[in-house]
């Protein structure tokens, strides 16, 4: 009896096998590394064409975003929110001296 269930569960195994062969030879091919493009018919370089063209309009369909401050909540509502720097235009440089700072420097 274990003689025949093995011979059995082998068989269904090997005709597996010889299925998906015989099931994966029709599909179609897979294009590899280094081969050239397959030529594309009218249709498909026309549905190419309309997909482009709907990315880009989809495109302008987005808002402009608006500045963000993610520290706006950490800062409080009187503080002054930070202008930002014109690159344009550097900053002049002032030299006023530094005032020494109090207290100790021990820890």
């Amino acid at each position: 009896m274990k003689v025949l269930r093995a011979t059995v569960v082998l068989a269904l195994l090997a005709g597996g096998a010889a299925y998906a062969q015989a099931a994966y030879a029709q599909d179609d091919h897979i294009q590899r590394y280094g081969e050239p493009d397959k030529e594309k018919s009218q249709t498909e370089i026309r549905a190419d064409k309309a997909a482009e063209r709907a990315y880009k309009n989809s495109l302008g369909n987005i808002p402009d975003a608006a500045p963000v401050d993610p520290w706006g909540s950490a800062r409080g509502a009187g503080a002054p929110k930070p202008v930002a720097k014109d690159a344009a235009k550097p900053a002049a440089k002032t030299t006023a001296a530094k005032q020494p700072k109090a207290g100790t420097t021990s820890n």
